[in-house]
C-alpha cells in the first residue's frame, strides 16, 4: 500500500476488512450494566461518602451513567458508541478497560486492551518518559523483556528525543499525550478503544496516529471501538453503531442505520 494513499481510503479498507471477517466469538459482553455516580457538594463529602457517612448537605444526589445496558460484540467488529454529550459513551468504554466497574449487572472482556481516551492518565510526573513506559507495562503484566522489547518502538513513536529521560513534569501537555498514545498503539492490542478527539500534536503527527490506527484495524482479529458524537466519523471508521443517550442504548445496528437514527434524533 502506498504511502501517499489517502488515509481516508485506508480506513475504508480497514472498515470493510472488519466487516467482512467478524467471528462468532464474543469478546465483550454487558448484561444489565449500570454505573451509578453518587455527587458531594465538596471533596470532603465525597471523602466521607466512602465510608457512607454522609454529612447533612454535602450529598447532592445519584446520577446513572450508564442504566440497564446489554449488548455482545463479537471478536473482529469495529463498532461506534455515539451520543452526544453525557450519554454515557466514556462511561461505557471505562468498563470495557476496567478503569472502572459496573454498580450492578457484569461486564465481561476477553483480550488485551489498549485504550485511547485519556491518553496522560496513569503517569508519575516525577519519573522520567522512559521510566513511565516500565511503569506502564508491569502494570499491564508485561515482563521486563517484553517491555524492554517494546521501549525503542514507543519512544521512535513519541518523538520526545532528550526529554524522554527527563522527569514528566517538565513536558507539555502534548508531549504526554504524545508518549501515551506510543505506549497504546506499541502493545499489540486484541480490543483497541479509540477516542475521536485524537489532537496529538501537530498535524504530521496527528496523520501518524491516524496511519497506526488503521494499520492495527487492518488485523482482522483486533476489536475496535471507536467513541464519537459525529455520525461522518463514525461512517468512516466502523460498521455498527450503538446509539446511547442518557445512559441506555436506543438504537444497535449497521452504521448507516444507526447514524440516520441520531441524526434524526438527537
Amino acid at each position: 500500500m502506498s504511502s501517499n494513499e489517502p488515509t481516508t481510503t485506508s480506513l475504508a479498507d480497514a472498515k470493510q476488512l472488519h466487516k467482512t471477517s467478524v467471528s462468532d466469538e464474543v469478546v465483550i459482553k454487558f448484561d444489565d450494566v449500570t454505573k451509578t455516580y453518587n455527587l458531594y457538594k465538596n471533596d470532603r463529602g465525597r471523602f466521607l461518602g466512602i465510608f457512607n457517612y454522609n454529612r447533612k448537605g454535602s450529598f447532592l444526589g445519584s446520577v446513572d451513567a450508564s442504566k440497564d445496558l446489554s449488548f455482545e460484540i463479537k471478536k473482529g467488529e469495529a463498532v461506534a458508541f455515539l451520543g452526544h454529550n453525557g450519554a454515557g459513551k466514556s462511561t461505557a468504554l471505562k468498563m470495557v478497560t476496567g478503569v472502572t466497574h459496573p454498580t450492578s449487572g457484569t461486564v465481561e472482556v476477553k483480550g488485551r486492551v489498549s485504550a485511547l481516551l485519556e491518553l496522560t492518565a496513569g503517569f508519575d510526573m516525577q519519573l522520567t518518559g522512559r521510566e513511565n513506559i516500565a511503569l506502564r507495562g508491569q502494570i499491564m503484566g508485561l515482563t521486563r523483556a517484553q517491555i524492554k522489547e517494546l521501549e525503542p518502538a514507543i519512544i521512535d513513536f513519541a518523538e520526545l528525543g532528550l526529554y524522554i529521560d527527563q522527569p514528566m513534569r517538565t513536558y507539555s501537555s502534548g508531549m504526554k499525550a504524545r508518549l501515551g498514545f506510543a505506549f497504546a498503539v506499541a502493545i499489540d492490542p486484541e480490543i483497541l478503544v479509540v477516542d475521536e478527539a485524537l489532537s496529538v500534536g501537530d498535524r504530521a503527527f496527528q496523520r501518524k496516529c491516524i496511519d497506526r490506527i488503521r494499520e492495527i484495524m487492518m488485523d482482522e482479529n483486533v476489536t475496535v471501538l471507536f467513541v464519537t458524537h459525529a455520525s461522518s466519523v463514525a461512517q468512516e471508521f466502523c460498521s455498527r453503531g450503538i446509539v446511547l443517550d442518557k445512559g441506555t442504548k436506543v438504537f444497535d445496528g449497521p452504521i448507516d442505520e444507526a447514524t440516520a437514527y441520531y441524526e434524526a434524533n438527537y
